[in-house]
């Protein structure tokens, strides 16, 4: 697909005149003021999973149906095509039906984040503005790491440098190194947060003093640090964040809403408690049983999950009780 004349365009100017806004109010959580956003991401982000039907297309009917029940909890907006999306197993035209579909269904008001990371800087600049046109507010770009010794900081800042120059909506970094192998360098990230169309990062390493740094050392820059997993959501607002895209929110997204009201609140206490009964139940959807294991959690609580697409593997039925007993233990079943 070849770029439109329109990417050669300077964006730089324009992007930095549209995102000008007044700062919002932190109430009483000790994040960062800084400049204001048009997009504030301050909130819980669920990274949707892709329903499959039994012959493993993507089902989606049963996409509206999880979104129609999504649409009662208070999420600032949705993520589609992240890890738990099975993004790297979708053909290019099912990747933009996914985000056309959804951003039919979703309320104008609420963000959609989509995935649009390639492994070559053209394909994701390509991928990034038909993302934009099929109706997402902003671009989720995960590191390239096919070749991953050759990623550099100096390589990896002049790949989102110009993404994020040719990209009609802002970018948000995505560091997933338990997927790629590559954590993007905390030199990179503070270089790249004094782009103009750089909205902020997703961070799912869980290394919460790397977080801290990232949040102290951009605090004046009009960046935005979003905690890649709910394990560590509760140190991650302490700290400054601005919210949370996290796996367990397509089965909690109620709880972690409330964590993060609970946060900006200052309910420290209330949140503790609230963070503990979430922890195993995160582990094991994540690290421990992945995304089959995320979408057998699903079906528990009223929503759509059904199979991956090959080669992931259902959960034996050993590994079913397992999970089920984690959240058992917490009191959520």
């Amino acid at each position: 697909m070849a770029l439109s004349n329109r990417l050669a365009l300077p964006l730089r100017p324009a992007l930095a005149a549209l995102r000008q806004a007044a700062p919002g109010q932190r109430r009483r959580l000790s994040t960062p003021s800084g400049p204001g956003h048009t997009l504030d991401l301050r909130g819980i982000f669920p990274p949707l999973t892709t329903p499959f039907s039994p012959t493993q297309e993507v089902d989606y009917a049963r996409l509206e149906g999880n979104l129609r029940r999504y649409a009662s909890i208070p999420f600032r907006g949705l993520v589609v095509l992240g890890s738990n999306g099975e993004y790297p197993y979708l053909a290019p035209h099912e990747r933009l039906q996914m985000v056309s579909c959804v951003r039919r269904a979703l309320p104008r008001d609420r963000l959609l984040l989509a995935g649009s990371g390639c492994e070559s800087t053209q394909a994701t600049i390509e991928l990034t503005v038909s993302m934009a046109e099929a109706g997402a507010d902003v671009a989720l770009v995960v590191t390239p790491c096919y070749y991953r010794g050759a990623m550099t900081s100096a390589a990896l800042v002049q790949h989102y440098t110009e993404v994020a120059d040719a990209s009609p909506i802002p970018v948000v970094l995505y560091s997933v190194p338990a997927n790629t192998g590559l954590d993007l360098p905390l030199e990179a990230v503070l270089a790249l947060a004094q782009h103009p169309n750089i909205l902020g990062i997703k961070d799912s390493g869980g290394d919460i003093t790397r977080m801290g740094l990232m949040i102290h050392k951009t605090r004046q820059e009009d960046f935005q640090v979003l905690a890649g997993s709910a394990g560590f959501l509760l140190a991650s607002y302490a700290l400054g964040a601005s919210g949370g895209v996290c796996a367990l929110a397509n089965v909690l997204g109620a709880p972690l809403c409330q964590l993060d009201h609970l946060c900006r609140e200052g309910r420290w206490q209330e949140a503790r408690d609230l963070q503990h009964r979430l922890i195993e139940p995160n582990v094991a959807v994540t690290r421990r049983f992945g995304i089959p294991g995320l979408k057998k959690a699903m079906e528990w609580f009223g929503y759509y999950g059904g199979p991956c697409r090959a080669p992931l593997a259902p959960l034996s039925p050993p590994q079913v009780e397992e999970l089920r007993g984690t959240f058992s233990a917490n009191s959520w079943l």
